[in-house]
């Protein structure tokens, strides 16, 4: 219902194809194009959910005011919540930082840059009621070129898994966003549930969680250690 390709039905169908569990989790935000923008809207949204058998989450923005609106009664309506940072504040800036932008502020360097990215991550971490942090590394368009070992520090990486940890909150492996295998095996090694996730739009992309899954693998991670929404969804119900 956002930027979605399918139906759920087709959605649903594709999924089962690849041997996945379904589960949809539009965006409900009202600063991305092509989203679910409003309270009703999201109401709307889990009605159409609901005849399904699919898991239903969401993924809201951290800097957009709407999962701070949302109702408790909707809220708890939802299997799992995703928490997505798509734009990170710079102090003196008139608005936040998309990720969508082609350039960085004139004098912004990049580890200056990752410093206040950090910092929205924690603050995400502490606030937003949510289950899992969606595609973890995604960057702005200027810096997703450069090698990880100019971006990811060790102490970033600590900052990132430890404000999770605290928060309960799930590392996803997203198979459109790749995590680099220091950063997950990190995140399993701080006792971070990682959560699997094919971030598909179109009916090639849905389902497809063969990369998530080595990844999980190669970290040495059991069955325990992944996000099962019917397990440990919703916080709203913790």
């Amino acid at each position: 219902m956002s930027d979605g390709a399918l139906s759920i039905e087709e959605l649903i169908e594709a999924v089962r194809a690849r041997g996945v569990r379904p589960s949809v989790a539009d965006h409900l935000s009202t600063d991305v194009s092509l989203s679910v923008k409003s309270i009703e809207g999201v109401r709307a949204y889990l009605d159409a959910l609901e005849p399904h058998d699919v898991a239903r989450g969401g993924e809201f923005c951290w800097h957009d005011p709407l999962w701070r609106e949302l109702p408790d009664e909707l809220a708890a309506r939802f299997t799992h919540r995703l928490g997505s940072l798509h734009a990170v504040r710079i102090p003196g800036a008139t608005h936040p930082l998309s990720m969508f932008h082609r350039a960085l502020p004139d004098e912004l360097t990049p580890a200056a840059y990752m410093a206040h990215h950090l910092d929205d991550l924690e603050r995400l971490a502490a606030e937003m009621p949510v289950d899992i942090l969606a595609h973890p590394t995604l960057l702005p368009l200027p810096l997703r070129n450069l090698p990880v070992d100019e971006l990811w520090s060790d102490a970033l990486e600590e900052r990132l898994v430890d404000a999770l940890f605290r928060a309960d909150i799930a590392f996803e492996i997203s198979n459109r966003y790749r995590p680099h295998e220091r950063l997950v095996k990190r995140a399993h090694e701080r006792g971070v549930q990682l959560s699997l996730g094919s971030d598909g739009h179109t009916g090639a992309q849905v389902g497809d969680l063969a990369f998530p899954f080595e990844m999980a693998m190669r970290v040495g991670a059991e069955e325990s250690a992944l996000f099962d929404p019917y397990v440990h969804g919703t916080r709203a119900s913790r």
